[in-house]
């Protein structure tokens, strides 16, 4: 009797089928959301997953602008940068980059640092696209509408 072989199919580059998908943000808590994006992004949720290959859809995700923080993360959470000189640190609280000219960027680095780093990585970060209001160009993709607020609420005991 011939031993049973197991094997794991490894998908190649031209092999990928991208799906857009379409998630409205509004309401909905920044670091869970981010950890969904990210597994879509890297296509963590298809049964074809290859850590090595760029599997992972496009997402378009509007009302950016509108995502919430638990506790007191709005005033406390400080996003730092360095300009490059001696003692040239700056920080800014994740409140008043929502009040700012790009409110987006909190939900896009906060995905952006659950991505690996490296080519595969800024390759992934380019399906993930960003709108501060509820209109985007993307339509003729017709992304599939995914209901996050939905998928918490059925994961959580009692609900």
């Amino acid at each position: 009797m011939k031993a049973l072989m197991k094997t794991t199919k490894s998908v190649k580059p031209a092999e990928v089928e991208k799906k857009w998908h379409l998630i409205d943000a509004d309401g909905l808590v920044v670091g869970r959301l981010a950890t969904i994006v990210a597994n879509i992004l890297r296509g963590k949720h298809k049964p074809s997953f290859t850590p090595h290959v760029d599997c992972g859809d496009h997402v378009v995700i509007i009302n950016a602008d509108k995502v919430k923080f638990t506790g007191n993360k709005l005033a406390d959470k400080v996003y730092y940068k360095h300009t490059g000189y001696p003692g040239g640190i700056k920080g800014v609280t994740a409140g008043k980059v929502l009040e700012g000219r790009f409110p987006e960027r909190v939900l896009e680095k906060a995905v952006e640092r659950m991505i690996p780093r490296g080519p595969l990585g800024r390759d992934q970060m380019r399906a993930l696209h960003l709108y501060s209001g509820s209109e985007h160009p993307h339509g003729g993709q017709n992304p599939e509408p995914l209901d996050i607020a939905g998928m918490n609420r059925k994961n959580k005991v009692g609900a």
